[in-house]
């Protein structure tokens, strides 16, 4: 769904950074894809490395890469969604067990592992990093043609659940990127009033 990418510049290249108004059109529009919405086909494993290779090209102080990805497809999301499934049943928590309808829709998800690293750069910066890479995952995904939607729930924050993803005790889940093809065309949500938003240091 998306043509072929430039090479990937060298280390210490010079690159020549121009404006680039289709991308403000992109982010004026842009809109996440709700995640029952979404079917196969999902990103091919070429696109995903294009996918990858994009999200990665985020601020990381340091140069740590403080992130990791765990792939979840076939029939290895749905036995992942089933051990959750089990967690959540066997608690009786029922409202928890119907909430993992996002993660089995769509054909594909992404987990984005925050796994910041022993370095003087402190850890909130680390974690923010992973951040970034789940936006630029998502707006990467969307650009590519794809619908994409980034949650979290209740399963990115239990022990349990992040034992069963495979996580060690100091990583945490950024975000579960789902990606697949619309079924059809989200809607424009309400967004926030600007001024609010913003004021100068020391306004009287």
């Amino acid at each position: 769904m998306t043509a072929a990418l430039p090479p990937a510049p060298e280390f210490g290249q010079p690159l020549d950074l121009k404006p680039a108004p289709q991308v403000l059109d992109f982010l004026a529009t842009r809109r996440s894809t709700s995640a029952v919405t979404l079917a196969a086909p999902a990103p091919s494993a070429e696109e995903l490395q294009i996918l990858f290779r994009l999200a990665t090209r985020v601020p990381d102080h340091g140069k740590l890469a403080p992130w990791r990805f765990v792939i979840l497809d076939g029939a290895a999301k749905a036995q992942f969604a089933g051990e959750l499934e089990a967690l959540a049943t066997g608690r009786g928590d029922q409202t928890a067990a119907a909430k993992l309808a996002k993660l089995k829709i769509p054909p594909l998800a992404i987990a984005v592992v925050s796994s910041p690293r022993p370095a003087a750069i402190p850890e909130w910066e680390q974690r923010l990093s992973a951040g970034a890479v789940c936006t630029t995952l998502l707006y990467a995904a969307l650009a590519m043609g794809y619908g994409a939607n980034w949650i979290t729930d209740w399963y990115a924050y239990d022990p349990q659940a992040l034992a069963i993803l495979g996580l060690t005790a100091d990583e945490r889940v950024a975000g579960f990127l789902l990606l697949g093809t619309p079924r059809e065309s989200p809607m424009e949500r309400e967004r926030p009033a600007i001024a609010p938003l913003v004021s100068r240091w020391r306004d009287a």
